[in-house]
């Protein structure tokens, strides 16, 4: 039987009772909404949405790549660039994003800007997060 623990939104389920007084929780195999907790801090992709969408070379869609380098977790944020972008303005809005998040969020991210038509569509909920970190 999954459980949700309301206050904090992760997702876990609760162990068959045994001798002990208290019953026990399972450990924590997610969360309920797409927070990200990057090096302490605490990230949604709306966040990153706003910035993007301010940012006038690039298209509406993007994707956070999740890797791990070393010890740390390192994200990537890769947009899609509007069709009539140059090579100059693709430069200069990864470095607006990039600045944007660091100022507004309080995190270093890597910033892609790709292509257009190169990010994966969905007719359902857009998946925006790819996890490539290893599990531990």
């Amino acid at each position: 039987m999954p459980v949700i623990r309301y206050r904090t939104r992760d997702l876990t389920r609760l162990l068959p009772g045994t001798a002990r007084v208290f019953r026990r929780m399972e450990k924590v195999t997610g969360r309920s909404d797409d927070m990200i907790i990057l090096r302490g801090v605490n990230l949604f992709p709306t966040q990153i949405e706003e910035i993007v969408l301010r940012t006038p070379a690039v298209a509406p869609h993007f994707q956070l790549r999740l890797t791990r380098e070393g010890r740390l977790d390192a994200l990537t944020v890769r947009a899609e660039a509007r069709a009539d972008a140059t090579a100059g303005q693709r430069a200069e809005a990864a470095q607006t994003i990039a600045a944007a998040v660091k100022d507004g969020i309080g995190v270093s991210v890597g910033v892609e800007v790709v292509d257009p038509e190169t990010l994966e569509r969905s007719v359902g909920k857009i998946r925006r997060i790819v996890d490539l970190r290893e599990s531990v």
